[in-house]
């Protein structure tokens, strides 16, 4: 039984629900997983988990500062260990930005670190606009206008394909 680390940095709480089908799917396979925010993820041995698996949001275009910040400090660890990266966006809910290959935010981010991860994901978010304080509600609005995506202030739309996150939750398990 191999130990898996699933490690989120979220802006609206997304990111956590999709750790934790990855650790339902991880645990499916025999082996042992926990779910543990990017911020309190320094309090753990790092060097016990087999497996390290980043998640992260994007809000405006681009992923918390913390992301960056705990790769930088721990890529020698990473780099020696099965280890995974990905993206949490809305812009995913699009067929053609939803692949590692094709998702602006993913690209742009791998640019700014030196860490190649050796297995990258990308899933569409929730978009939840009673959730979001007003100035976030009208610019998130803007911007799915301008993409054409939904513009009511009262809707709440899931993209998340759960399959592909399984899919994901299974090939970290094949690693390890």
């Amino acid at each position: 039984m191999s130990r898996v680390l699933l490690a989120y940095s979220t802006t609206d709480g997304h990111t956590p629900r999709i750790c934790e089908r990855l650790r339902q799917v991880i645990e499916q396979q025999g082996h042992a997983a926990r779910v543990v925010p990017l911020a309190q993820v320094d309090a753990l041995d790092l060097a016990a988990f087999d497996v390290i698996v980043i998640g992260a949001s994007i809000r405006y275009g681009k992923h918390q500062p913390e992301v960056a910040q705990f790769i930088a400090r721990h890529q020698a660890l990473l780099e020696g260990k099965s280890n995974a990266f990905f993206t949490v966006n809305i812009v995913a809910r699009k067929p053609n930005k939803n692949r590692p290959e094709n998702n602006p935010y993913l690209i742009k981010f791998l640019r700014t670190i030196s860490w190649q991860p050796k297995l990258l994901g990308v899933f569409a978010g929730k978009l939840d606009y009673p959730r979001y304080r007003f100035i976030d509600r009208q610019m998130i609005r803007f911007i799915m206008l301008i993409t054409k995506g939904p513009t009511d202030p009262s809707v709440v739309v899931e993209f998340t394909d759960w399959q592909a996150v399984e899919e994901f939750g299974r090939t970290v398990g094949k690693m390890a």
